[in-house]
């Protein structure tokens, strides 16, 4: 074997190893990337050639946790690792997004990146080294790959800005955020903060990228040291000048008057579509099918310059808005009179249906992951169905784009949530995209707020969020930063920056940038720009909702949250759940118990009022504590000789001794009560063991005594 190993400092004492030529030496590349007890095996391997007709990359990154790692055995009935989870599905598509932009725009080979977490420190998040390793993998194979990259988590911790905080530090944390890039540049952003500034989410970026060169470098020198410098020659493209100027002679001015018009978007379509099947009719008849493949792909080349250079040169884009201009935005709230809350938000051709759905503990959903379990009560489930760009797509359920996009929404709105009692509920939000032209991720938020404020959530503030696009030419230096960019000019543009906040500041962003060369000052411009669109929505949204509705739906459920205490824990639930189970059939209410703190935290769920007062009206009598001089209505529970026991409170039994029943002396209980009797009595006295002295007689009239007989 020949073992080579890098090494690097994060800065703070904490030391990152990086390991080749040990495991998996059959991949193209292989590396073991360490830190503490945390290691990632990443491999890549690349097909030698291309399919035929094939003209992008066709790259796959699978991210996944072995539960061996965190020594857990998997659940489910197979009792092994399954599909990939949202979470590893999530750190997969950060890497892919960060390694795309890296290999040569001609490479075409099918290329697959896996990564694995093989043993876990529960302290280390493994997803913050994911990115290195794939990478690292890339630069000690022979696959074309521009440059090395990296990926590091910073975050904000009291004040501070740190790279790779632990896990046990990130709850204090007040920014998060995922970057990515190479030695000269970000190309990869997404994360969450607490209503930051733009300046604040700048020095962040900056902060991480000093690390990112760090880490780069190292991968240059691990590159040197396996000998790995020259990579493999390809050739997966075919070209003909000839065919690609005729291409840019006969379509480019057709192209660029259609981008001018101002159409929609099918209209363009339908208009840009005519041009190349013009193009192709003309075309002789035995033309060979690679030319017309060629033809096609050149005919891409020309929409990509004649779109950008018309908003370069004379500031006109495809719809006809000016840069810092948003399209037309109408809402409404209670379109759906069954949900618990609901809204309808478009801005300009693309639409978001959204639904919010209100339920109990029971609904949290369970999170059993290697790394991750545990609960979460907070759901965003974002869905793009086919028919919303007008194509026929079959339904095969939530897919990376679903998951990826959902998950930017969702981590938007779980900054406004009120936490702990404030929030008993589990909540669903569901985003039906209706109709799609750029940026329904961003549609997703405005709907969740309008649909969280119809059904009656105290949210601190309503969010808003917004999709920033970049173009720019490097040979003259001129750019144009876009508002609200249409689905045209995320494909045909340079960056895709979404960024979601309040009117107080920030929540979260996702940027992809596919240039090289943005600079801060561009990206400053970027964010102030996008602010401005954010409040501009935001506005427009408040004209259909501005606060939360003063309660929830009359059909909405209701939870009632009662602390008690610890002893009586076992009382509530009963044997085998008994009495738990008892209730809740005969009330129609859920129950749920457990104990947080040393204390029992008991929610009663119902969709109505009568169940829930039913239920916390026999939760309380369990909980009650009998006190001494208090009346009871009592039921008799047995008889004795010497007396009675009756029960004055669900469970609590005290003893009617025979000379309390009545002030007349009783010689035997023959007669005097019977089981089931209902009787009132008074609680005179609790002895040390917990027994309870009862008296009846007590709350009658005495008899007044016989008058003395005259002498």
């Amino acid at each position: 074997m020949n073992v080579i190993k890098k090494s690097f400092d994060l800065g703070d004492g904490r030391i990152v190893e990086i390991e080749t030529g040990k495991l998996a030496k059959q991949a193209d590349g292989s590396v073991v990337v360490k830190m503490g007890d945390t290691m990632l095996l990443a491999t890549v391997v690349s097909t030698v050639g291309a399919k035929p007709g094939t003209d992008f990359l066709p790259l796959s990154v699978d991210y996944q946790e072995k539960y061996a790692a965190t020594g857990r055995i998997p659940g489910g009935f197979l009792r092994r690792e399954a599909r990939l989870s949202d979470y590893e599905v999530l750190i997969s598509r950060l890497v892919d997004r960060a390694l795309r932009p890296m290999f040569p725009s001609d490479y075409h080979s099918d290329t697959q990146v896996m990564i694995s977490l093989i043993s876990a420190d529960k302290n280390i998040m493994p997803d913050c080294l994911a990115g290195l390793a794939a990478s690292a993998a890339l630069s000690v194979s022979d696959i074309p790959f521009n440059v090395p990259i990296s990926e590091v988590r910073v975050a904000k911790i009291d004040g501070k800005l740190v790279i790779n905080p632990l896990a046990s530090d990130l709850e204090r944390a007040t920014l998060e955020f995922m970057v990515a890039g190479s030695a000269n540049d970000i190309g990869m952003v997404e994360g969450e903060c607490d209503e930051i500034q733009e300046d604040e989410m700048v020095e962040a970026l900056k902060f991480a990228h000093d690390a990112i060169k760090v880490q780069c470098a190292i991968q240059v020198e691990l590159t040197e040291a396996t000998g790995k410098t020259v990579k493999r020659e390809y050739s997966h493209e075919d070209h003909d000048a000839d065919l690609k100027a005729k291409v840019y002679a006969d379509t480019y001015d057709k192209v660029y008057a259609i981008a001018k018009s101002g159409s929609n978007k099918d209209e363009r379509k339908v208009g840009f579509t005519a041009i190349i099947n013009e193009f192709f009719e003309a075309m002789p008849e035995d033309t060979a099918d690679l030319t017309k493949a060629m033809a096609k792909h050149y005919y891409h080349d020309v929409q990509y310059d004649a779109i950008r250079n018309l908003l370069l040169d004379e500031g006109i884009r495809l719809d006809g808005r000016k840069t810092t201009e948003i399209r037309p935005i109408w809402s409404e709230v209670g379109y759906l009179p069954a949900a618990h809350g609901s809204a309808v938000f478009t801005r300009g051709e693309t639409q978001s249906l959204t639904s919010v759905t209100l339920g109990s503990k029971d609904d949290e959903q369970m999170i059993d992951g290697a790394f991750f379990n545990g609960y979460q009560k907070f759901l965003l489930h974002y869905n793009f169905p086919g028919f919303s760009t007008g194509e026929v797509r079959p339904n095969r359920g939530a897919g990376r784009r679903e998951i990826g996009h959902g998950a930017l929404a969702q981590r938007s709105l779980k900054k406004v949530l009120p936490q702990g009692e404030a929030n008993p509920y589990t909540i669903r939000i569901v985003s039906d995209i209706l109709e799609s032209n750029g940026s329904s991720s961003m549609a997703t938020v405005c709907a969740g707020t309008l649909a969280l404020m119809d059904a009656g959530i105290k949210i601190k503030s309503p969010v808003s969020g917004i999709a920033m696009g970049l173009i720019t030419d490097e040979k003259t230096g001129k750019y144009a930063i876009l508002s609200d960019i249409l689905g045209d000019e995320d494909h045909l543009g340079d960056m895709d920056f979404k960024v979601t906040g309040t009117e107080h500041g920030i929540v979260a962003c996702q940027m992809d940038l596919k240039i090289n060369g943005l600079s801060y000052e561009v990206l400053t411009k970027a964010l102030l720009q996008a602010k401005e669109g954010r409040l501009h929505i935001l506005n427009e949204m408040k004209k259909t909702i501005s606060q939360p509705n003063e309660d929830y739906k009359p059909h909405a459920p209701r939870i009632v949250s009662l602390t008690i205490e610890k002893e009586f824990i076992g009382a509530i639930i009963g044997p085998g759940g008994k009495i738990i189970q008892e209730m809740q059939r005969e009330t129609g209410a859920s129950i749920s118990i457990e104990e947080v703190d040393g204390k029992g935290i008991v929610e009663v769920f119902a969709d109505n009022k009568a169940a829930i007062d039913a239920a916390v009206t026999r939760i309380r009598n369990i909980v009650a504590k009998p006190e001494i001089g208090e009346v009871y209505q009592g039921k008799v529970k047995s008889i004795m000789p010497f007396g009675a026991f009756v029960e004055v409170m669900p469970g609590k039994d005290g003893l009617l001794h025979i000379s309390e029943i009545s002030w007349e002396r009783l010689e035997t209980m023959d007669g005097v009560l019977k089981e089931g009797d209902k009787i009132e009595v008074k609680l005179l006295d609790i002895d040390k063991q917990g027994k309870m002295k009862l008296s009846r007689k007590v709350l009658l009239p005495r008899p007044e005594k016989p008058a003395a007989p005259k002498a």
